[in-house]
């Protein structure tokens, strides 16, 4: 995949976020590097790591161009396992209508407070990125490999179905995948069919219901935890 494009993603992810420090541990974590590996990559202590990362330093665009590049060669020299993920969200299904990581890990209760949602139940769980997908779109075109990349980097995230006319399309969709979402949020639904209820309770997934516009959504959740 074009690794340019990758390191302009994530250095303007961290560049923009109002927490540079989170977010630069948040790329780190993902990429499952270590401090000290990483430091020993840049030629510097891992103190120096630690100090971005608590937002005892602030970076610079240079420093963050080095930590971006630096990421991307221990995993290329690793195998590109993390890389080879990326080449999958640069080409997402068109039922995709945002795919996004959090910088953070987010409660149910926030999350639903941004959306303004119902919680349909009471379970808990950290909420680390959305995707939203257009349900109907996704029911005529999708294929089961398709399904997997609605979860990005991590299943911790939401997965919203727009479009939805009961709930329980997709919530099989959810019981019958070996990937489980943090939450599942259905939009649009007046009534939430029992079932759809059941198979929530049976895989113990928070589940939200909500009626305010996508595109206000969107905005919303990228405010608040990108």
């Amino acid at each position: 995949m074009d690794l340019r494009k990758l390191a302009e993603k994530i250095c303007g992810e961290i560049v923009l976020a109002e927490n540079s420090g989170e977010t630069m541990k948040k790329w780190r974590t993902i990429f499952s590097v270590s401090q000290s590996e990483l430091a020993k990559n840049l030629a510097i202590s891992p103190s120096v790591i630690s100090d971005y990362e608590s937002n005892r330093r602030n970076p610079g665009v240079a420093f963050i161009r080095r930590f971006v590049n630096a990421l991307l060669e221990i995993d290329v020299q690793k195998g590109g396992k993390v890389i080879s993920k990326f080449s999958d969200l640069f080409d997402l299904p068109p039922a995709v209508i945002d795919i996004v990581e959090y910088s953070r890990g987010v409660e149910i209760e926030d999350f639903c407070n941004a959306i303004g949602g119902e919680r349909l139940n009471e379970f808990e769980k950290l909420i680390n990125g959305h995707t939203i997908i257009d349900s109907l779109n996704a029911i005529l075109r999708f294929s089961s490999y398709d399904f997997y990349k609605l979860f990005g980097l991590t299943s911790e995230r939401a997965l919203v179905f727009t479009k939805v006319s009961s709930g329980r399309s997709p919530m099989v969709a959810v019981r019958v995948s070996s990937l489980k979402p943090s939450t599942v949020v259905l939009h649009g639904v007046s009534k939430v069919d029992e079932i759809a209820l059941k198979l929530a309770e049976v895989e113990r997934i928070p589940l939200i219901r909500t009626d305010l516009e996508i595109s206000q959504i969107v905005e919303n959740l990228r405010r608040s935890f990108v």
